[in-house]
């Protein structure tokens, strides 16, 4: 369809659960900034990213392009600008593009597509975690116990971060966006809900811990683990540092930190509205992965569960349909041609061959259910490239070298049961596995990331110099040094 340019303000977060919201239907988490940008406009039910770890996820957004594509393949190969993205066709048509906050690439001084980068993150010292390439045997990673150490009500970097965010957001809107003449985008990305699972304690008090759920599908519970699941939870040993009682304190920070998130949003969107700029700015919230919370006694991500790899998605502006849940297949890897065409530019034909498509598109259109998205792996603690397809009710992962599984995410939306071997659905296991194919040869591209992981490793002094340094927790908020361990 054709689309009216308008501006746009792009809000990404880090970490947040596709189901931590109350207008996704989740029992406890209270989001009502979220709900109401969900009412007024579309979400996307089906949402995924194209990695499941900060770095790769946003270089996929980045450049509308899967991570076999760019070889971004962990935290330690960072976006650098070297392929173009769409702030650079942005800036090459003359629209103002800005990023407030996380980006999460090499550094500030890479051409990575905005005019200016307002209080920006990039990975540690212009390189990142080279630890998580190690993958030829998978190191333990014992810093991770700082996850289980840091929880509760107080205040934290990334909190003070996010606040730093949210005000600069505020003042753009207010002061300088309405002077524009031409649609702008401005890229706005907070941290929270990350880790420290450290909540603000007027947000934490609202999730008293003693009535919070225990986590679901631990080992021991009866639901068995894949063995790809395992090698990842024997490297990323979070769960052995957590009590019962201290996993209620995290899940119910986690919760906190999720309502902090809305109320931010919700002022980010009150200035929108203050300064005049609602009735002809398009709005899309989503975050770059999401986090197990302790489902299956994993923490983090790294993996193809709903926990980690699906994420929010909302869209609301002009032509955008208000009210209305998609249930098509989305990713980040959709940003791309959304972005160009909200703003009023036409995709040339090499865009046009990218895997995106407009979300202005899908939210008009009926559901899609033979649309399928792709979301993979080859960061810390995977054993081998993991590779989701998400293609109508099912869901696909290729393990290199494992077994695959399958999940009917209508009958089983906690995926507790693998169909992959199941006779009856061998002919779902046949599509889903040809539609990979047909986008990369899933051996090919792991063989291709562990080579280039390990030339990496070897460039920092080789797997002992690498573990000897250890890595850190979580990238240091601007102003602070890493701390390795």
């Amino acid at each position: 369809m054709a689309t009216t340019p308008a501006n746009l303000l792009f809000i990404m977060s880090d970490e947040h659960q596709t189901g931590a919201m109350g207008c996704a239907g989740h029992p406890i988490v209270q989001t009502p900034n979220l709900d109401r940008l969900a009412s007024e406009g579309t979400r996307f039910s089906a949402a995924y990213t194209a990695s499941p770890i900060c770095v790769p996820a946003r270089a996929a957004f980045a450049t509308g392009r899967p991570v076999h594509d760019t070889g971004y393949w962990c935290n330690a190969h960072p976006y650098d600008g070297r392929i173009k993205g769409w702030g650079h066709r942005l800036r090459e048509t003359g629209h103002t593009v800005l990023s407030i906050g996380k980006l999460h690439y090499r550094d500030e001084a890479d051409p990575t597509g905005f005019d200016t980068q307002v209080h920006p993150m990039h990975v540690v010292d212009g390189v990142g975690d080279v630890m998580g390439a190690v993958r030829d045997e998978l190191p333990v990673r014992h810093r991770v116990k700082a996850l289980a150490e840091k929880i509760g009500p107080g205040d934290s970097s990334y909190i003070q971060y996010d606040r730093q965010i949210v005000e600069e957001t505020r003042r753009w809107l207010t002061e300088d966006a309405p002077g524009l003449d031409r649609p702008w985008v401005l890229f706005v990305s907070m941290v929270c809900p990350h880790f420290p699972l450290i909540a603000p304690p007027e947000y934490f008090e609202m999730y008293p811990p003693e009535s919070m759920p225990a986590p679901r599908d631990r080992p021991g519970d009866g639901v068995p683990r894949h063995p790809w699941i395992e090698a990842l939870a024997g490297c990323q040993i979070y769960d052995r540092f957590f009590t019962e009682e201290t996993r209620r304190i995290a899940i119910a920070s986690y919760y906190g930190l999720c309502s902090f998130l809305d109320d931010n949003v919700g002022k980010v969107l009150a200035a929108l509205d203050g300064a005049g700029l609602a009735e002809t700015t398009r709005v899309i919230y989503t975050s770059d992965h999401g986090d197990n919370l302790g489902a299956r006694g994993l923490w983090g991500k790294s993996n193809m569960y709903q926990e980690s790899a699906g994420i929010p998605m909302i869209a609301r502006g002009p032509e955008v349909p208000s009210g209305k849940i998609v249930a098509t297949p989305v990713s980040l890897l959709d940003a791309y041609p959304t972005i160009l065409e909200g703003v009023g530019e036409s995709l040339t034909d090499a865009e046009l061959n990218l895997p995106g498509q407009s979300l202005w598109d899908t939210a008009n259109a009926a559901d899609d259910m033979e649309r399928a998205v792709l979301s993979e792996y080859h960061a810390v603690a995977a054993a081998s490239g993991a590779f989701m397809i998400r293609k109508g009710r099912f869901k696909y992962v290729h393990y290199v070298g494992f077994p695959a599984q399958l999940f009917d995410l209508e009958a089983d939306p906690l995926e507790r049961n693998d169909l992959a071997a199941d006779s009856e659905h061998a002919g779902v296991v046949a599509d889903l596995s040809a539609e990979l194919h047909r986008i990369c040869d899933p051996e090919e591209v792991d063989r291709r990331a562990k080579a280039d992981q390990a030339a990496l490793v070897e460039r920092h002094g080789g797997r002992d110099a690498v573990l000897a340094k250890g890595s850190f927790s979580g990238t240091p908020a601007p102003g602070e040094k890493a701390v390795y361990g």
